[in-house]
């Protein structure tokens, strides 16, 4: 229900109809059909707790408050002296407790009652409470963490165990990225992520969650997606306002901004370690340019250049011409797409495939990427500045230099 009726002052939110508590039924017999009701909206019967090593039973289930006793004048065999935890005061709601492996034995087994017969006992009072609580209880797999575990007798109390795991889907991991991300309405209206962007950036978790680089128990959480779209957008804003432009979209040159994202969210294995965090990352990201490629576009290793034509024929001829692209991570739209424009045959090929003109710059710089990860041209990244060009050419061109030196 949306709203629900409770007893105006009482600390459970007793039900009027159902009363609980001894200040509940207090109120009914002083006042009758006359006790005030207040109503409580579905948005406040919701309650969390994470559980840490330093929580007491106090917590949870309540304790005698000495400081009320002594201010009522109320003896401590009187039940209003207690002062109740969170979970009485979840009464009628959902209570949550997260990584509840981290909560101590002793805490764990205070729970076992609440659980199964549904009664506490605070400091030697026998309250028996028809609480009405629905208990969800949250926790990583046991080999994640050593730092505690779930003690048997509470987990033969919990009713059902729902075992999660990473989206399978891509297009589920960028629904959840964009639901859980936090953009500002203010960079939200300035840039625009081109759907194949996204795409790449929720291929990187895809390709680190199979890589031998990280360690399998720990995994690879969907805040790697999350965090590494906030950057993006973040880079992109950055960029913008740089240039004194209004608005803008992302880049897969912009990935270096993301970086950071993906180093704090991977735990390597010592072969990991040894490539370092940073080589590490970009090779989780040429390796989501390759598969995206892919997606899109034909496999230029697997092409029969002696029967059909070569359709990267003109984008290759361009560069083994000796000429190269740079783009600079400060580029503005306009010069970016002059840039990409300026590559012989490029354009032409995107269009061919179909592609919508709004989305035909990124497709166009996802070609060049792609030709450089199948070793069809290549790739040097010096600073903010990353440059397609053809290697042999170039060596080519600096022997020829030799020789008229």
């Amino acid at each position: 229900d949306e709203w629900v009726p409770y007893i105006q002052g009482t600390e459970l939110q007793d039900d009027p109809m159902a009363p609980i508590s001894t200040q509940a039924h207090d109120l009914l017999r002083q006042h009758g059909d006359h006790t005030p009701i207040g109503w409580l909206h579905r948005d406040q019967r919701y309650v969390e707790k994470l559980a840490t090593p330093d929580v007491s039973i106090a917590d949870l289930i309540g304790d005698i408050d000495p400081i009320k006793a002594a201010n009522e004048k109320l003896a401590f065999s009187d039940e209003r002296v207690i002062h109740f935890g969170l979970i009485p005061r979840a009464h009628r709601s959902i209570f949550v407790i997260n990584e509840l492996p981290d909560l101590q034995p002793r805490i764990q087994v205070a729970l076992f009652n609440i659980l199964q017969e549904g009664d506490i006992q605070i400091r030697g009072f026998k309250t028996r409470l028809e609480l009405d609580i629905h208990f969800v209880f949250t926790a990583n797999p046991e080999d994640y963490t050593n730092r505690g575990s779930i003690i048997t007798p509470l987990k033969d109390r919990i009713d059902a165990q729902i075992l999660t795991h990473y989206p399978e889907d891509p297009e589920i991991s960028k629904r959840i990225t964009l639901q859980e991300s936090r953009i500002s309405a203010a960079a939200s209206a300035m840039v625009k992520v081109p759907v194949l962007v996204h795409d790449i950036l929720e291929q990187v978790a895809f390709e680190a969650r199979e890589s031998e680089y990280v360690d399998p128990k720990s995994g690879v959480s969907a805040r790697l997606t999350i965090s590494a779209y906030e950057s993006l957008v973040s880079t992109v804003e950055r960029r913008l306002l740089l240039n004194g432009e209004t608005t803008g979209s992302a880049r897969i040159n912009d990935f270096w901004g993301v970086v950071p994202s993906i180093t704090g969210k991977v735990e390597l294995v010592y072969e990991g370690e040894q490539e370092g965090p940073y080589q590490v990352a970009l090779h989780f990201m040429h390796k989501a340019i390759r598969q995206q490629f892919l997606v899109h576009f034909p496999n230029p290793e697997k092409l029969n250049r002696g029967r059909d034509k070569d359709p990267y024929g003109t984008i290759l001829a361009w560069f083994s011409a000796g000429n190269d692209l740079a783009l600079l991570g400060s580029d503005t739209e306009a010069s970016f797409a002059e840039k990409l424009r300026s590559v012989a045959g490029l354009e032409d090929f995107v269009r061919q495939q179909g592609i919508d003109r709004s989305s035909e710059l990124a497709y166009m710089e996802l070609v060049l990427h792609g030709l450089a990860e199948f070793q069809q041209i290549g790739k040097d990244l010096v600073g903010n500045q990353l440059t397609f060009k053809d290697d042999l050419a170039d060596a080519l061109q600096d022997l020829e230099d030799e020789d008229e030196e």
